[in-house]
């Protein structure tokens, strides 16, 4: 559940750093990377319940 609330935490701040700054500002790239490893982590405890 932890994992869950920190991907919202994420999308939100990403989310507001969109609305004010380029897409390719370095900031917003980390935070969108960050995101995309915590998705990739969830997808993967996902998989493995399901293999149980």
């Amino acid at each position: 559940m932890e994992l869950i609330l920190k991907i919202e935490e994420l999308r939100l701040e990403l989310n507001k750093l969109a609305a004010c700054k380029r897409l390719a500002d370095r900031e917003l790239v980390l935070v969108s990377q960050r995101l995309d490893e915590l998705l990739n982590e969830y997808h993967r405890l996902i998989l493995e319940q399901q293999s149980k």
